[in-house]
């Protein structure tokens, strides 16, 4: 195995004994820690439509990207705004629950809706889904991708 293999695997810290370009004998270089962050990925929400993943997981914390209200085993849409919204945060429990997590342990939740004036019920829905304790929530109007009604992103701390 070489040096830097070596360093490379365990993470040990090295001392240069002889270097060019003026670094002085005896300086520690450190290998780059390994990055704990990880791309989750399940088959009971959508794949993703771009260049994103369903949500990252960063250390304790689950980032899980905007979801839109498709089934992930057909594609479609639901016709209705309440069967969108059910959708949706079916959606996002399924990726939670794939980064290790629980929906008690989301903190912070975006909504986006297509018409301000389904907020009544997307509370509705929001209820069935998050009680006690509520996450952090911004609800925003905005005009949405391929008809949706809704969109959602959160973020989790496991444990």
């Amino acid at each position: 195995m070489t040096r830097r293999k070596f360093i490379t695997a365990t993470g040990a810290t090295a001392l240069v004994a002889g270097t060019a370009g003026g670094a002085h004998a005896g300086t520690k270089v450190q290998a780059k820690p390994k990055s704990t962050k990880r791309k989750v990925s399940t088959d009971r929400a959508p794949k993703p439509a771009g260049p994103y993943s369903q949500a990252i997981v960063a250390g304790n914390t689950i980032y899980v990207a905007g979801q839109g209200p498709f089934d992930p085993q057909t594609g479609k849409m639901p016709a209705s705004f309440e069967e969108q919204a059910v959708q949706v945060f079916e959606n996002i429990k399924a990726i939670v629950e794939a980064g290790g997590g629980k929906l008690a342990d989301v903190v912070n939740v975006n909504v986006y809706l297509g018409d301000l004036a389904n907020f009544a019920k997307m509370n509705e829905v929001y209820r069935r889904y998050f009680s006690g304790d509520f996450p952090a929530r911004a609800t925003v109007g905005t005009q949405l991708l391929g008809g949706m009604g809704i969109e959602v992103a959160c973020i989790a701390g496991k444990g």
